[in-house]
């Protein structure tokens, strides 16, 4: 694909409000994420900012937000604000790159499915049905429970998921449209292969529907992680089901 074709599909992708606003909550949370490792670096004590292991021994807590804790602590003394940091830039990593990767497989799929049909169609779209089959959060909660899910690895179930789980079905639909257009009958006779028509002709016309489904992913990325951390399921020190988790045991959540 080519500057021009992505500088296309980013007009596109500008006339969806919804997904303007969601790359514009994106762009938010990576610049509040970004700004954890400049704060304990440089600004904060580690000994008391830490997310983790963090304790500040001057106060009473749980305290309430003042100069030095603007967000105040936790039931075991750890600064709010600085869980939040930490756990935004994880949650935002984890986000994308679920999102990334569910786009990514669910979009070739739907567009072999599409191009070829037959066998191809048939073996994709039932891997699809039965990932929908299944509740997410509960199969997530099993999957979890069978493994030691770190966010590099829960990030990369969650986007099969996400590709099997709906976004492969209607980028399918979508490139069924693009196929029977007659450039793509212009390029098969031209001696085009498969590969190249998926990819060079039929790919590039469905990316704007990929890039909106991406965003929506994203947010679904982050509430399944808070859910599945909530339970205590994800091998994952902070977050901000962690956090949640924190407050309810402590009696601050009904």
């Amino acid at each position: 694909m080519n500057m021009r074709s992505l500088a296309q599909n980013w007009e596109v992708f500008k006339e969806s409000r919804v997904g303007m606003f969601g790359l514009m909550i994106i762009i938010a949370f990576g610049i509040f994420g970004l700004l954890w490792p400049i704060m304990i670096n440089f600004v904060w004590d580690p000994l008391v900012y830490h997310p983790v292991v963090g304790f500040d021994p001057i106060m009473m807590h749980p305290s309430p937000p003042v100069a030095g804790h603007l967000l105040g602590t936790d039931p075991i003394g750890r600064d709010i604000l600085a869980q939040l940091m930490f756990s935004t830039g994880r949650e935002f990593l984890l986000g994308v790159l679920s999102a990334v990767i569910s786009v990514v497989v669910g979009t070739f799929i739907g567009a072999m499915a599409a191009y070829y049909g037959g066998f191809t169609d048939t073996l994709f779209m039932r891997l699809a049905d039965i990932v929908m089959l299944f509740p997410f959060v509960p199969l997530l909660v099993v999957i979890g429970s069978m493994m030691r899910l770190d966010i590099f690895s829960f990030a990369v179930i969650l986007g099969f998921l996400e590709a099997f789980g709906g976004i492969t079905v209607i980028l399918k639909a979508q490139a069924l449209q693009v196929k029977v257009r007659p450039y793509i009958d212009a390029a098969r006779v031209a001696g085009g292969s498969d590969l190249h028509i998926i990819r060079a002709h039929i790919i590039p016309n469905v990316l704007p529907l990929s890039f909106l489904y991406m965003m929506f992913n994203v947010t679904a990325a982050i509430v399944s992680e808070a859910t599945l951390s909530f339970f205590g399921v994800l091998n994952i020190d902070m977050s901000w089901g962690m956090m949640i988790h924190t407050a309810e045991t402590a009696g601050y959540l009904f």
